[in-house]
């Protein structure tokens, strides 16, 4: 269990996947934030209404802004960093983890229905 949380740590701290994180964050984040600033300091009804509406959304607990972020935060990095190969050695050794995990609980259920 140490060893995963290790793996899933560096993974998250490289570098690399901070800065995709961060080019993710403000494709889907950062935008409503400086929309915000603009049209408030502006005083631009319509930028500070959709600005509002938007943040509004990703306040809400069912948003599913975290997912998308980090969904595109591994897309950029394996645009930007195909050669990464440690960073997406631990990408990929999670998934596969995931992987199995789901094929034993499969396996388990499987083996209970047949009795």
């Amino acid at each position: 269990m140490k060893q995963k949380i290790k793996k899933a740590v560096q993974f998250i701290l490289n570098p690399r996947f901070l800065l995709c994180f961060g080019i993710g964050w403000l494709i889907t984040n950062g935008w409503s934030y400086v929309m915000l600033g603009v049209g408030t300091y502006f005083n631009i009804g319509w930028m500070i209404a959709v600005a509002g509406a938007y943040l509004t959304f990703l306040w809400l607990p069912i948003s599913p802004e975290k997912i998308v972020t980090v969904a595109i935060a591994i897309g950029l990095l394996r645009l930007l960093f195909p050669n990464d190969q440690k960073t997406l050695a631990v990408l990929i050794d999670m998934k596969n983890s995931v992987k199995e995990k789901l094929r034993s609980k499969k396996a388990k259920e499987n083996e209970n229905d047949g009795k």
